[in-house]
């Protein structure tokens, strides 16, 4: 195809500017020619059916008067410079027509292919108004996007022919993940839990720091009554403790391979970032420390432990990028690393295929090392597919075969994870809806427990 036809091409696809025939004036001139050819059969010259197509053909051309100028038309756009992965948006468009002609218009906006495109978008601009239009629209795959033009095409009252312009209209769009999970927990943290049946516990009798002073109740520890305050307020007083804040906690996500495995809704990766900055919320919300690395092959991102709820924000922008490797994710050299970074007493909670993890030797010369110091937690996704299979009913030669395999596949695994506790490794698999509500209670169980 040459260019000139590529170009005439683009016009017709919505690209760029021209003009371009609209379908009533297809319409217009399918009857006219069958008009005229049907005359033929009474010998009607072909040089005035010729004549006649030509001179409504720029009769038409008529049309194009009353329609504005591209430079009549000003046209706004306000997308939002964030937005959290899956979840819908709107995104408002102004135009202005500044002629004396009102024009009826067709618009696309130049999201990326990833982006849900509601397009094109219809409606009518009277003479010297303007109109809002609005879309929603929601991105699948976190990372930084820009959106440069949009594409207008609009006609007359006529409506024969269609102007076609495209508007540089550049902004930055950028895809974060899923903060639903956070958002719920830093709004009632004891109602996240409860929804999966766990319970906020205070610190261990005797321990912690000290919170308040409250009205004893039954089950209280009688040891704990404040006897000069029940004594001035003649009433049972009892104190209350909470769990001691400052604690260091690091969170490891791993980018490897295997995180990249599809599920019912995005992959590892994306469940394991939405699971870790809801454990990094819920940490620096209890004023403790949280450092985060991203890992594969090397280390992607290291981010240094800080507190406060601005921390999340630095963590945010640190890892809302990160995307899958095709290498295999090093897990020794990972842990040689945190050892040189990490010198206090961490919680450290490891988000990755425990599958894969299972079979990495290299890794438990420096656990053995890690562990003398730190407190291990690996958090991973369970396989569906493989706990489905495992349970289905052996109606056949081949289920039984596939329910054998799957069975033997989840004992091999479940003797894996022994022998990793036993070198003080705890790991747990959870639902994929469920891995952020696990990870949050294991962390408030161990700080409650004073494992650290």
């Amino acid at each position: 195809m040459t260019r000139s036809l590529k170009s005439l091409w683009g016009r017709f696809l919505f690209r760029d500017k021209g003009i371009v025939p609209t379908n009533r004036l297809l319409i217009v001139f399918a009857i006219l020619t069958g008009i005229l050819l049907t005359a033929t059969i009474w010998n009607l010259p072909w040089s005035f059916v010729l004549l006649a197509n030509i001179l409504v053909l720029l009769f038409s051309l008529v049309d194009l008067i009353f329609s504005p100028n591209k430079n009549q038309l000003l046209v706004k756009r306000s997308c939002p410079t964030e937005m959290e992965r899956g979840i819908n948006y709107e995104v408002p468009i102004t135009i202005q027509n500044a002629s004396s002609y009102d024009v009826n218009v067709r618009i696309i906006d130049g999201l990326p292919q990833s982006f849900e495109r509601p397009f094109p978008l219809s409606g009518k601009v009277d003479k010297e108004t303007s109109v809002k239009f609005d879309y929603r629209t929601k991105a699948p795959v976190r990372g930084d996007y820009q959106v440069n033009k949009m594409y207008i095409r609009y006609r007359s009252s006529l409506g024969l022919w269609e102007k076609q312009i495209s508007i540089f209209l550049q902004e930055s769009i950028k895809v974060i993940p899923d903060m639903t999970q956070t958002k719920q927990f830093l709004e009632d943290a004891q109602k996240f839990l409860n929804y999966e049946g766990i319970k906020i516990r205070k610190y261990k009798s005797g321990v912690g720091e000290f919170s308040k002073i409250r009205s004893y109740v039954v089950g209280d520890d009688p040891r704990k009554i404040n006897w000069r305050q029940t004594a001035k307020l003649q009433e049972v007083m009892t104190n209350e403790y909470e769990p001691e804040h400052g604690k260091h906690i690091t969170i490891l996500i791993d980018c490897g391979r295997m995180m990249g495995a599809e599920l019912k809704s995005g992959n590892r990766l994306e469940k394991s970032i939405e699971a870790a900055l809801t454990v990094t919320a819920a940490a620096l919300q209890k004023g403790d420390y949280v450092a985060v690395l991203a890992f594969s092959k090397k280390v992607k991102v290291y981010i240094p432990p800080a507190k406060g709820m601005s921390h999340l924000q630095t963590i945010l922008q640190g890892i809302y990028n990160l995307e899958v490797d095709a290498a295999e994710s090093n897990y020794g050299e990972i842990l040689n690393y945190l050892q040189l970074v990490q010198k206090k007493r961490s919680l450290i909670l490891l988000f990755s295929d425990i599958q894969t993890f299972l079979h990495e030797e290299s890794a438990l010369v420096y656990l053995k090392r890690l562990r003398q110091r730190h407190l291990f937690l690996m958090i991973g996704v369970e396989d569906d597919m493989l706990v489905s299979r495992g349970k289905e009913a052996p109606v056949n030669a081949q289920q039984t075969m596939v329910k054998s395999i799957a069975q033997q596949q989840i004992l091999i695994k479940k003797d894996g994870k022994a022998k990793w506790e036993k070198q003080g490794l705890l790991m747990v698999e959870a639902q994929e809806e469920k891995l952020a509500t696990t990870a949050v209670s294991y962390y408030i169980d161990m700080i409650n427990r004073g494992l650290l």
